[in-house]
Parts: structure tokens; C-alpha cells; sequence
């Protein structure tokens, strides 16, 4: 199977720890994205990110940040 890309929106909320993410939204395409993860950013921040992989095998490679707003953790990595 050929890879695929996915579009996603993930919030963060509040958190007793600061900020946690929420739940994470696909969306059809990257400005859909962007346009969600910016809607979604009035609690805490959102970003918008892609993530390119074939989905049969399971197999994807890192995410792409493609747009923060407001207050987003500068390491991912540990989400």
C-alpha cells in the first residue's frame, strides 16, 4: 500500500501539571488543519501537524509541525 498523510489538530487544556494535550481532531487536508488547530487553541494552545506512514503496515515516520498557537510544550517528544 502506497503511504498515506494525515492531517491532525491537537489541543492542550489545562492540566494540575500545567498543560496536557487534548484530543487530537484529523482533518481533510493542511489548512483544514491549521484552521481547526487555531479554533482550538482558545484554552490553552493547539497545534496542527502532519504524519506520513503506511497505514497497513503501521509504519509512519515523525510528525511535521506545521503550524503552534498559544501556550504548545516545546518537547513533543514525551506527549
Amino acid at each position: 500500500m502506497a503511504d498515506v498523510t494525515y492531517y491532525v489538530a491537537l489541543p492542550f487544556v489545562p492540566s494540575d501539571d500545567g498543560i496536557a494535550p487534548g484530543e487530537a481532531v484529523e482533518c481533510p487536508s493542511a489548512n483544514a488543519a491549521v484552521m481547526r488547530a487555531e479554533a482550538l487553541s482558545r484554552h490553552a494552545g493547539a497545534l496542527a501537524f502532519s504524519r506520513t506512514g503506511d497505514p497497513s503496515t503501521g509504519e509512519f515516520g515523525d510528525a511535521k509541525v506545521i503550524r503552534k498557537f498559544g501556550n504548545v510544550p516545546d518537547d513533543l517528544s514525551e506527549l
